[in-house]
């Protein structure tokens, strides 16, 4: 083996395409994703549905500032598509991998980014709409987009899938029992689904990407919690994206069915008098 086969490309993803959902906001570590993915050379289709922006205190962004900015990193010729959808609602999942196949003949890598965020609680107060709608947005849509990117998959090399959880066996997740039980279950079938894609050369893993400010993050907040993060400082949405874009490269061929945590060595312990 010489010195060009163990020299890194600069474009690792020159000929694939990659599908990233939740990818709606400029401070959100989907659009971190997306840019990485772009300036690796991937040609690109993103997911949005801006009517889960404008519920959070953050709001929606401009969309079209979002797809510019994204489409700015792109290499190669590669090009950039996008789609709104609401992946609770029934067939919501399998046409975006439909539409992304049809944008661009194949499709190489899925990274299931989106999630729910609010209408939770903690045991106590939780209904069975929160729940029900948890486990469609978060988990739910995840599986079945797995299994529609399956069995779009024309068999080429490079397949890969990305799931995200939230680090909930590591601690508590306080007043988000619906949320995280809907990520305990993508970190729990993770083993099994990467086995049985492993028959068609796809690997699956899941990123725990830690807590990250994506625009939520007060002073008072930080205050609380800066012991606990021995770098000083809180996740940035490039972050997570490093590691996952890093994951659907040839680079990482040998890794599936893990679950990996990126949280900046965060300890969950409550400081004194909390």
């Amino acid at each position: 083996m010489g010195i060009d086969d163990l020299a890194r490309s600069p474009r690792p993803l020159t000929g694939r395409t990659a599908l990233v959902t939740g990818a709606s906001r400029r401070g959100g570590i989907g659009y971190a994703i997306a840019r990485r993915l772009a300036a690796y050379g991937a040609d690109l289709f993103l997911h949005h549905f801006q009517p889960h922006d404008r519920d959070q205190e953050w709001g929606a962004d401009d969309l079209g500032a979002v797809l510019a900015d994204v489409r700015s990193h792109l290499v190669d010729g590669a090009r950039l598509a996008d789609l709104h959808a609401d992946l609770a609602e029934p067939g919501a999942p399998e046409r975006v991998i439909d539409a992304a196949v049809a944008e661009f003949g194949h499709l190489d890598v899925l990274v299931c980014n989106h999630a729910l965020t609010g209408q939770d609680g903690p045991l106590g107060a939780l209904t069975e709409t929160e729940l029900d709608r948890h486990w469609a947005v978060d988990a739910r849509s995840c599986i079945l987009l797995a299994q529609a990117f399956a069995d779009r998959h024309d068999g080429r090399p490079g397949g890969s899938v990305v799931f995200m959880t939230s680090g909930q066996r590591l601690g508590p997740l306080p007043g988000e029992v619906a949320y995280g039980a809907a990520k305990a279950a993508l970190e729990g079938i993770t083993v099994t689904l990467a086995d049985q894609l492993s028959d068609q050369g796809i690997r699956l893993n899941t990123v725990n990407p830690g807590p990250v400010d994506t625009g939520y993050l007060t002073e008072e907040m930080w205050e609380t919690v800066a012991p606990m993060f021995p770098f000083g400082r809180y996740g940035e949405p490039d972050d997570p994206a490093r590691l996952i874009t890093w994951l659907v490269t040839d680079e990482a061929r040998w890794i599936t069915g893990q679950v990996i945590d990126s949280e900046g060595g965060f300890g969950r312990w409550r400081p004194r008098g909390r």
